[in-house]
């Protein structure tokens, strides 16, 4: 009788959905969601880290026949104060890990306490038939929203490679074709992807990008991508060595970081990004620039073929990698006000998309938009008070922040950006 009392107590305690679990953590998502830290690439690789760890041990939990997992310490930084918060989950069951994750970093439990009672009151799932132990069955937009791994996706787990990205606007189909096709690979070869651990790109020519991607020609056999696969080492260490270069660069100029954007142009073999790299570190190193070590901290810049130097619209410097060297110190003396203000537009902009992201979900809402005139940091403030806010009245609406209370004729519910309750 113990005992019986003991697994319904377990059951219920292992009950949480995932939906529930989910939308109970929503506080802590968006506290330390990745995507708000931008501009502090060091806390968001924490908070990242940190994020897949509570992944892998909340899926951990739910695995058939886990009585116990070991203990777990994670650090996690929060959002608006940026203070780090440690703490080290010993939970044996979703619900008390949910509730340690929220009070461990000082966030509401309120949500929670219809949600404990309920569990308590549910008839034990022993009862009508259901297995002992259950995975949590996570909803798709969990995937999207933190950015983990969906567990479903096989191909992504044989291959041990992080999520497909495509060189060209292919049709759908030829996706399937090339997917399908790494998939029978990793069936019938699985040794031959022990090495695979970079974004796979299906791309034109098969190689390593400057990005450190492993391109997949989609005209090649399975021969020549495992061929690719035994290079990856060598590889990896020509990787490490663009790597060097940088920082030597960086070191010359001021704390400038040297960059590589794909989107920007053809696709760049890591070869031909290294030859690049090791052309200018060598012409830097002929000169000797006056320049202060941190005077160009924050700053990025790309290297490429042309004439003179520029300034991007994102913020970033274009520089020639042939270029007067003189010359070059005076521009980016010149242009680095200006280029840490685009930056800072560019990193408000994305916060901004981040947070309105966060607003659709969280509300349920049909679309979200904001007048012209309403600025990002306005659409911001608004948008984390509409979180706080969290009415249930709002599922389905049409909001328009703008800088007045209307109802248009498309059925847009206009509201200030400073709304009072």
């Amino acid at each position: 009788l113990q005992w019986k009392h003991f697994a319904t107590h377990a059951v219920q305690q292992r009950a949480l959905s995932g939906a529930e679990a989910v939308n109970a953590l929503r506080p802590f998502y968006f506290a330390v969601h990745p995507d708000f830290f931008g501009k502090y690439p060091k806390e968001r690789e924490v908070n990242e880290n940190s994020l897949k760890r509570l992944n892998g041990y909340l899926e951990n939990l739910q695995k058939p026949g886990s009585r116990s997992v070991q203990p777990m310490k994670l650090t996690f930084y929060i959002r608006n104060t940026f203070r780090s918060v440690s703490f080290t989950l010993h939970t044996n069951d979703v619900l008390s890990t949910v509730m340690d994750v929220l009070t461990s970093c000082s966030l509401p439990v309120e949500h929670m306490k219809g949600l404990t009672a309920s569990k308590a009151a549910s008839k034990s799932p022993t009862e009508t038939g259901e297995p002992f132990y259950r995975t949590i069955k996570w909803d798709k937009s969990y995937y999207t929203f933190t950015g983990f791994k969906d567990p479903e996706q096989e191909l992504q787990q044989a291959q041990r490679a992080e999520p497909t990205l495509w060189q060209r606007s292919w049709g759908v189909s030829h996706r399937y074709c090339q997917l399908q096709s790494l998939s029978r690979l990793s069936h019938q070869n699985p040794e031959a992807l022990i090495n695979l651990q970079h974004t796979v790109v299906f791309a034109d020519q098969s190689g390593m990008n400057a990005s450190g991607h492993v391109m997949l020609g989609t005209m090649d056999v399975h021969h020549q991508w495992t061929k690719l696969f035994e290079q990856l080492p060598g590889y990896r260490s020509l990787q490490q060595q663009t790597h060097w270069l940088k920082e030597r660069i960086s070191l010359l100029l001021g704390g400038t970081q040297v960059v590589h954007m794909d989107r920007l142009g053809p696709v760049q073999p890591i070869a031909e990004h290294y030859s690049s790299l090791n052309t200018f570190h060598k012409r830097l190193m002929s000169h000797h620039l006056r320049l202060h070590p941190r005077s160009l901290q924050g700053l990025t810049m790309l290297l490429e073929d042309r004439s003179s130097p520029s300034l991007h619209e994102m913020g970033h410097f274009i520089i020639p990698i042939k270029c007067d060297l003189p010359a070059l110190q005076v521009f980016l003396q010149n242009h680095a006000p200006e280029a840490r203000r685009r930056i800072q537009r560019k990193n408000l902009q994305a916060e901004e998309e981040a947070v309105v992201k966060l607003c659709l979900e969280t509300l349920s809402l049909r679309s979200l938009s904001k007048e012209p005139s309403v600025s990002p940091a306005q659409m911001i403030q608004c948008c984390e008070r509409l979180l706080e806010q969290r009415s249930p009245h709002m599922q389905g609406l049409q909001i328009c922040v703008s800088h007045f209370y209307s109802v248009m004729q498309d059925g847009d519910l206009c509201v200030p950006w400073d709304w009072k309750s």
